[in-house]
C-alpha cells in the first residue's frame, strides 16, 4: 500500500526510453496509423516517422529484470493523440481502439493494465513520447501490442498505450510495417540495466549500469528522455545534507528552468535496498527536498517550477547485490512534468 501511494504522488509524464534520430513532426495529415478512427474530439499533437528503424515491441510484462519483446524493423510510425476523456476511464479509451484492431485482422500479443505490466518498470523501458504530448500515470495506464500477418512476409506490428490526466486522454501508437519486419526472436528481452537501448541486438545480460542520456547536455536529456539522473551530486552515508558543490548539474537545470517559466521538474530521490522501506522514502525525500532548496536560494529557481518526492528503493537501475550497484541506485533524478 505504501508502495501504491509513493507512485500515485509521482503520476509523472515521462517521454520514450530509447532516443533515436527521427524526423521532424508530421502533423498535417490527422491520420490514425493502421487505418484506426479516434474520437472526432481527437488531436494529433505530434508524430515522428523513421522510414527505415526498429522497435522493441513488448510482448510480456516486466518481470525479474527483464521485459518480453520483439524486435521489428521497417517503417516506424509513432502518434501522440490526445482526447477529450472527462469521465471516461482507460479501459474505454482503450476497448474501441482493441475492438477495431481486432475487427480488422490484428492478432492481441499482449494485453495489459499498470501493475500487471510492471508499473514503474514497464513504462520506463518501453517507448513513449514526451510531455506535454504524451502523458503517463503511472498507476492508471493501459498498453497492448498486436499483430496482422500479411502475403511474402509483410507484416504490420502496433502497439497502443493509453492513460489521462484530469480531462484529458493520451493515446500513444507505434506501428511498423509497409515492408518485411525483421525479428530477433519470440522472447526477446530487454536488461533492467540497458533501459534506453532499443535498438541492436539483445544479448540478455546486463552490461553497464545506464545514466539516461548520457552522453547528451542536461537539456536535451530532458525534451528527449524525460529524465535525467544528476550524477554529480554528493551526500554523506545515511544523511540527507547536500555537500558544498559546486555542482555543474545543478547549474545546468537551473539554466534550463529559467530559460522557460512554463517548465516544471520533480526532483525525485532514490536509495539502494539496505533497510526498511518507509526511513529509505523519507531520506530519499529529504535528499530531493534538499536538492529542491539548493536549486531556489542559489540559483533562483521558481518553487512553483519543482516539486520533491521520494520513492527509496523501489526503482532500481542496477543491482542492489554489489556496491556498485547500490551506489548507482542512490541518486537524485530531475523528471519533466507535463506543462499542461
Amino acid at each position: 500500500m505504501l508502495a501504491r501511494l509513493v507512485l500515485l504522488l509521482l503520476c509523472l509524464a515521462f517521454p520514450f526510453v530509447g532516443a533515436q534520430a527521427q524526423s521532424p513532426a508530421q502533423t498535417s495529415a490527422q491520420t490514425p496509423v493502421a487505418g484506426l478512427s479516434m474520437p472526432g474530439t481527437a488531436v494529433l499533437t505530434r508524430e515522428l516517422v523513421e522510414e527505415a528503424g526498429s522497435y522493441r515491441l513488448p510482448v510480456g510484462p516486466f518481470s525479474d529484470g527483464i521485459m518480453r519483446t520483439l524486435r521489428v524493423e521497417g517503417r516506424i510510425v509513432q502518434q501522440a493523440w490526445r482526447i477529450e476523456a472527462q469521465g471516461m476511464t482507460t479501459l474505454q479509451m482503450l476497448a474501441p481502439l482493441r475492438d477495431q484492431l481486432t475487427g480488422a485482422g490484428f492478432n492481441i500479443l499482449y494485453d495489459c493494465a499498470a501493475t500487471a505490466c510492471g508499473g514503474f518498470d514497464f513504462r520506463f523501458n518501453t517507448r513513449v513520447m514526451a510531455a506535454p504530448d504524451m502523458f503517463v500515470d503511472l498507476l492508471d495506464y493501459r498498453f497492448l501490442s498486436a499483430r496482422r500477418d500479411g502475403p511474402n512476409g509483410v507484416g504490420q506490428y502496433l502497439s497502443l498505450l493509453v492513460s489521462r490526466s484530469g480531462a484529458s486522454g493520451y493515446i500513444q501508437m507505434i506501428h511498423a510495417g509497409g515492408a518485411r519486419i525483421g525479428l530477433s526472436d519470440d522472447a526477446g528481452t530487454i536488461p533492467a540495466s540497458n533501459t534506453g537501448t532499443n535498438t541492436g541486438t539483445n544479448t540478455g545480460t546486463a552490461t553497464s549500469i545506464p545514466t539516461p542520456a548520457q552522453d547528451l547536455a542536461l537539456a536535451e536529456a530532458l525534451l528527449d528522455w524525460g529524465h535525467v539522473r544528476l550524477a554529480d551530486l554528493e551526500f554523506e552515508t545515511g544523511r540527507s545534507a547536500l555537500g558544498q558543490g559546486p555542482f555543474a548539474s545543478l547549474a545546468a537545470l537551473a539554466a534550463f528552468l529559467t530559460e522557460d517559466d512554463g517548465r516544471r521538474v520533480a526532483l525525485v530521490g532514490h536509495t539502494d535496498s539496505v533497510g526498511a522501506l518507509e526511513p529509505n522514502i523519507d531520506l530519499s525525500r529529504a535528499r530531493a527536498t534538499a536538492v529542491m532548496t539548493r536549486l531556489i536560494d542559489k540559483y533562483g529557481v521558481r518553487p512553483e517550477q519543482l516539486e520533491a518526492r521520494g520513492v527509496g528503493y523501489l526503482a532500481p537501475i542496477a543491482s542492489n547485490r554489489t556496491d556498485t550497484g547500490r551506489d548507482a541506485n542512490r541518486r537524485v533524478e530531475a523528471v519533466l512534468l507535463n506543462t499542461e
